[in-house]
């Protein structure tokens, strides 16, 4: 059986916290300082539960996915799109990675979401100028989803969260092009973004942790 320990158990609940109630600062007029802080803080606590919880190179590497992640998460809105991106896209290498020392027998139907979500991504924005770089960043988050729902963790929770989170950013580059930018948009937005990051951090960090007779 496999028991997580309290204060991963508490620093999950605080991140869960974070994450729902960031969204009722989009109706306050708080300083950005604060807004942008709250916005990392789901999943910056869920880099700390990871480090709990970490017990070996494959710990660490998780811990790193969701530190870039929340680094993403504030410099999107410090330094905009390109510099956050930048952070997500090495996270995304990062889990490839991990997600490849855990492989089980490979199945070709996953690796057909890389040209099948770089397409789209690249589509979709109005601004052509734009398309390429969001071509070039899609890959690595297709290959990330790829690898994931090839790898040995549970399709459920490791496999579904990689999804939710190809999903949230396609959104994303959908608010660049045809779809407008609602509160329900952004609310899909966040929702794929930080549970699918909840769902990856539990289930690889589940998977790693020691049986405990």
């Amino acid at each position: 059986m496999k028991v997580m320990s309290p204060a991963a158990r508490w620093t999950l609940f605080a991140s869960a916290i974070a994450g729902v109630s960031y969204v009722a600062t989009w109706g306050l007029d708080l300083p950005p300082m604060v807004e942008t802080a709250w916005k990392g803080a789901g999943v910056a606590l869920l880099a700390i539960h990871a480090v709990i919880r970490a017990r070996s190179l494959d710990g660490w590497l998780l811990v790193a996915v969701m530190a870039l992640g929340a680094a993403g998460d504030v410099l999107l809105e410090t330094h905009g799109l390109t510099v956050g991106a930048f952070a997500f896209l090495l996270g995304h290498v990062v889990a490839v990675a991990l997600y490849l020392r855990h492989r089980r027998r490979a199945s070709l139907r996953p690796l057909f979401l890389i040209p099948a979500v770089t397409a789209i991504a690249w589509m979709l924005p109005h601004d052509r100028a734009a398309a390429p770089g969001i071509a070039v960043y899609s890959v690595f988050l297709s290959a990330m989803a790829a690898a994931a729902l090839n790898s040995d963790f549970s399709l459920r929770t490791v496999g579904r969260g990689a999804l939710m989170f190809v999903l949230s950013d396609l959104l994303i580059f959908a608010r660049l092009g045809p779809l407008p930018d609602t509160l329900a948009t952004g609310l899909a937005v966040w929702g794929l973004y930080y549970f699918g990051q909840m769902l990856i951090c539990v289930g690889v960090g589940q998977r790693l942790e020691p049986k405990i007779a």
